[in-house]
């Protein structure tokens, strides 16, 4: 048994230094920033700008609004990551249970018009967020056991309509993030760290009214700069303990086919390559569709591709991700004028993650049973 805990210590140790810590997959952004874009898959995020969750997606999206407008929500988002060993050897333990969990993901915004012109807002929302948590005696334990990670940010905007055809939008993001982790040591004791950072960014867009039928948006998301322990395990962390989220890039476009029928599409890409180890940036493909039923109900559809930006060869066993597609389904309903109520649910299906870790006579090897599930409402209210 000694022999065993020497072997996997070792293990740990050669991957530590070969992949900068435990490693994580481009999973742990969250697009899932209000409820009423889940039933389109978030297809047209910069451009349909029908409530104040806009201030995310697009600022420039508020001067669509009108005069001030609450809206509030709650997603709920569930990975589920069963791991299947396929070849492993010098390593002793279970598969671990299902390592995915429940998050829950709230999110509140606030536009204002101050005039014709100009318009405020403020966002509150959280667009990083993990958590993943083994049995503590699964075979891999000694590469990690558990990762929450955890983000508020506070998004302050401003948009401007400079004309009936085009908007501008800028917002700054203070956001805080806190990072725990725990893996099991050579000893089998368990190692726990917690670290916690704040950073600046900024979010900017513009939306073109193209004719009453259409608009077209774009928006940006810039990278934010965290400093943590240079001893934190956890992929895209450098050696001095830098992690720099990613920015992201979107074009949308919504277009009102018919009386009732409305079409949306999205095309993202995101800087993946910018983290600690991250091999290839990601990109996003969504297309959605609303049906208005009545002046009451609305009925949204939609179905997206997110690639991965990690390989095999690069991926760990905290976030097991790999390539996904989106069916989504959701709704809205009106009881009056100034108030709507959105709801969907996105069923995520995701390529069986494999992972294929080697180093000195011990071998992580397998594949995963993966898939994911978003749930949420949202109340917005213009006054």
């Amino acid at each position: 048994m000694k022999k065993m805990h020497a072997l996997a210590a070792t293990l740990l140790s050669a991957f530590a230094v070969t992949h900068g810590g435990v490693a994580l997959a481009g999973g742990f952004q969250a697009l899932e920033q209000n409820a009423s874009g889940i039933g389109t898959a978030y297809a047209g995020s910069a451009a349909v700008a029908d409530n104040a969750s806009t201030i995310y997606y697009n600022p420039a999206g508020m001067t669509r609004l009108p005069a001030r407008q609450v809206s509030i929500g709650l997603v709920g988002v569930r990975h589920s990551y069963e791991f299947s060993n396929q070849g492993s050897y010098g390593l002793s333990g279970g598969d671990g249970g299902d390592a995915g969990d429940w998050r829950g993901l709230p999110n509140a915004y606030l536009s204002w018009a101050l005039n014709p012109s100009w318009v405020v807002g403020l966002g509150i929302s959280s667009p990083y967020s993990l958590h993943t948590e083994y049995d503590e005696d699964w075979r891999g334990r000694q590469l990690g056991v558990e990762a929450k990670l955890r983000t508020l940010n506070i998004n302050p905007a401003v948009a401007y309509k400079v004309s009936d055809k085009v908007s501008l939008g800028f917002g700054l993001n203070y956001q805080k993030l806190k990072l725990d982790s725990a893996w099991m040591n050579g000893a089998e004791q368990l190692q726990r760290r917690s670290d916690e950072d704040s950073a600046w960014g900024w979010n900017a867009g513009a939306l073109f009214t193209l004719s009453p039928a259409m608009r077209v948006g774009v928006s940006y998301r810039s990278a934010l700069k965290y400093n943590l322990d240079e001893r934190t395990v956890f992929q895209g962390v450098d050696s001095n303990g830098r992690l720099k989220t990613p920015g992201t890039f979107t074009l949308s476009v919504w277009q009102q086919v018919s009386d009732r029928w409305e079409a949306m599409g999205d095309l993202s890409y995101t800087r993946w390559r910018t983290l600690d180890d991250y091999e290839r940036d990601s990109w996003r493909f969504a297309w959605g569709a609303a049906y208005k039923y009545n002046d009451a109900w609305k009925a949204k559809f939609g179905v997206a591709y997110d690639r991965s930006p990690l390989r095999v060869g690069d991926r760990g066993v905290l976030l097991p991700d790999d390539h996904r597609i989106w069916f989504s389904i959701g709704g809205q309903y009106k009881p009056g004028r100034d108030s709507a109520l959105d709801f969907g649910y996105a069923y995520q299906w995701v390529r069986d993650p494999e992972v294929n870790i080697t180093g000195s006579g011990v071998r992580l090897k397998g594949d995963y049973d993966a898939s994911g599930h978003v749930l949420g409402v949202q109340y917005t209210q213009s006054f």
